[in-house]
């Protein structure tokens, strides 16, 4: 029989309901100091097309550190410069990019974030 300690939180991302924006669906799990967001872009999804007008801003402003569950991710930061997240990468991207979905299979990855905080100080 195991115990539950009280300080231990759990959340089950496939039971909180989604947030979606055009071909982007998002869960999130809030736990103490830290969100757990489980991102998925649909084939074909790209943020400048699908979250640039809920978000208000040119770029995506807020900064992505995630685990690449399936498929592939392509980014471009504002100064031009590319790359493509895949199953098994790990990517932290700072604020100022472009997001899309790469290929004919959708793409989910973790994101694990403290929030707009992350890059202060």
């Amino acid at each position: 029989m195991s115990t539950f300690h009280p300080a231990m939180q759990k959340a089950h991302l496939a039971d909180i309901d989604s947030d979606v924006h055009g071909l982007i669906s998002k869960r999130t799990a809030e736990l103490a100091g830290v969100s757990v967001t489980e991102v998925t872009f649909d084939r074909g999804a790209r943020w400048s097309n699908d979250l640039k007008e809920y978000a208000g801003t040119e770029l995506c402003e807020l900064p992505h550190v995630a685990l690449v569950l399936r498929g592939s991710l392509g980014v471009q930061m504002a100064d031009g410069s590319e790359e493509v997240f895949s199953e098994g990468d790990v990517m932290l991207l700072p604020p100022g990019h472009d997001a899309w979905c790469v290929g004919d299979q959708a793409c989910t990855f973790v994101e694990f974030s403290r929030g707009a905080d992350y890059y202060a100080g």
